[in-house]
């Protein structure tokens, strides 16, 4: 037995409409076509749906009966079809995305909520883990989205690279401030906080100074560049941090907080990537979320580059 989605929809409005003609109507047929589409059914089915009586349809106790079947499976066709729709425009579906720390304060999270924006029927998962964490989870396929600090290359994973400069961050009344580059020279000597000793960024900075003859005087310790930004504002220190810190401060900006932002030279590479899975297909909103960080990340960079090139405090 083969029974159609048609012939059902069909047979559900004549028992609505408890009218071969008016069935017709409804669903756009002829009264002919209408009788015919019945008249088969009842042959596939092996029971009569209708009593025809001087041309007026009675149903029969099989009808009301085979009706509560059609209207269970249709009503799931239709709620399938609504839902399918609203994945189809990114209204509807699940997101896992898993961070690492620098970006998951200000950054990712402003991001999101953009995103999420008139999309009430989506549902996200944010984490923050460390960057080597997170490529094992995407290459586990446990979550959709990675961003972290820019991995070795491997089969189970997709990434998109970017290399980021890190920036130098002084108090805004500093007279370093008033420069334009910040050199190994400018900060001989002075206190700096800086990340663990194993990590990219530190090597880079240390290595600078040590290649200029200049000491490079560790004061601050730190884990994640974030909590740097207050000993800066508090004149505790100095910092050459990655570029997404430095602009989550300026994206958040708060009241006594105030900071300058410049480049530093020689250049401390900080490379970033978008991870995803690679050995699946990423879903519909996994691509639109994607294409918006892809931006945001864009956007990132020009709007740090009109900071430091108007060499404007920021707080």
């Amino acid at each position: 037995m083969h029974l159609s989605l048609r012939q059902l929809a069909t047979f559900r409005e004549v028992m609505r409409s408890g009218s071969i003609s008016q069935a017709a109507r409804t669903v756009g047929r002829t009264q002919p076509a209408v009788s015919t589409m019945m008249r088969t059914l009842e042959d596939q089915l092996g029971f009569a749906l209708f009593m025809r009586t001087h041309g007026k349809l009675t149903p029969t106790p099989e009808a009301r009966f085979f009706l509560e079947e059609c209207e269970e499976i249709l009503e799931r066709v239709e709620r399938t079809e609504r839902t399918l729709e609203r994945i189809s425009t990114l209204q509807s579906g699940k997101l896992q995305v898993a961070c690492h720390p620098a970006a998951s304060s200000v950054f990712l999270p402003q991001l999101m909520t953009r995103f999420l924006e008139k999309r009430d029927d989506l549902d996200v998962s944010l984490i923050m883990r460390s960057s080597d964490v997170i490529e094992d989870l995407i290459a586990s396929q446990q979550f959709d989205v990675g961003f972290s600090e820019t991995p070795e290359p491997r089969a189970s994973l997709q990434q998109t690279d970017y290399d980021l400069e890190c920036v130098c961050v002084l108090p805004a009344d500093d007279p370093l401030a008033t420069a334009e580059v910040i050199t190994p020279a400018d900060l001989h000597g002075r206190p700096l906080a800086a990340l663990f000793d194993e990590h990219a960024t530190a090597i880079q900075t240390e290595a600078a100074f040590r290649a200029a003859g200049r000491s490079f005087n560790k004061r601050l310790e730190l884990r994640t560049f974030l909590p740097g930004l207050q000993f800066v504002a508090a004149g505790a220190c100095a910092m050459v941090c990655d570029m997404i810190t430095a602009y989550s401060h300026l994206l958040q900006a708060p009241d006594g907080s105030k900071l300058a932002i410049r480049r530093f030279r020689p250049r401390i590479s900080n490379s970033v990537s978008i991870l995803t899975p690679g050995y699946i297909t990423q879903s519909l909103v996994g691509r639109a979320f994607i294409a918006d960080l892809q931006s945001a990340v864009d956007r990132m960079q020009a709007d740090l580059e009109d900071v430091l090139d108007s060499r404007s405090a920021v707080g």
